[in-house]
Formats: C-alpha cells, structure tokens, sequence
C-alpha cells in the first residue's frame, strides 16, 4: 500500500513499520512533528536499525532531485562540513552540546556528492 505524504518525516516514519493502522496514522498526520511523534510508538519492522541510515538517504535523493531550488541551495554550501545541530539531545542523527553521529548532515553530504554526479561536475557550485 503507498502513501502520498506530506514531507520527508511523513515518509521516514512510515517506513519504520509494516503496520497498516499505524501507516494510515502517521501519513494522515498533520505536521511532520507530529508523524515524528506517532513514528516513535509504532512497532518496528525487521532490520530497522540496520537500514535507516540507507532510508534516510535515498529519501533525501529523491527530496533533492525533485525539488531543482532546494538541490541548487546543498550545492551552494560547496565543501562545507554540514552539521545537524539541535538543543533536544538528538546525538544520532545531530549533534548536540558538541556530542553527536551526525548522520542526517553525512547524509546531506553524500547526497550533495550525488547530486554533483548526477548533473556531471565534481566542482563545489554543482
């Protein structure tokens, strides 16, 4: 069953489970605060830990390649190191007080590389 939704939260979230009530919830919610906050109390499907990182990106993928003004803002940060920073404690995907995996700014980071791939120019501007 496929679920048009709203932002890349909305989608993340679904993906955690296989749940069909908990799918309808979290792509019916309206804000991605929201799906976030049903994302966290849905049971988890097999492998999640192990694929999120590769969900999270292919979702910037297609984020990145549909929307042309959002693609040319990532290539304008050139080489710059892109930090998730955040005040709520999230040391997996951000950075917080100095601690943190940083996995949505690598993912960005990878995702700005792909971009410059795909549209055929190694250099920072894309």
């Amino acid at each position: 069953m496929g679920f048009e939704v709203a932002t890349l939260e909305h989608a993340f979230q679904l993906a955690k489970t296989l749940d069909p009530r908990a799918r309808s919830e979290i792509a019916a919610a309206s804000t991605p605060g929201q799906a976030k906050r049903l994302g966290r109390g849905v049971e988890m499907r097999a492998g999640w830990e192990e694929s999120k990182c590769a969900v999270m990106e292919a979702l910037l993928i297609q984020k990145f390649t549909r929307h042309a003004q959002l693609a040319h803002v990532l290539l304008g940060t050139g080489e710059a190191d892109l930090v998730e920073g955040n005040s709520w404690g999230d040391t997996y995907w951000g950075v917080c007080n100095g601690v943190g995996r940083n996995q949505l700014g690598c993912r960005l980071m990878r995702v700005r590389m792909h971009l410059r791939a795909i549209a055929g120019t190694n250099h920072p501007e894309g």
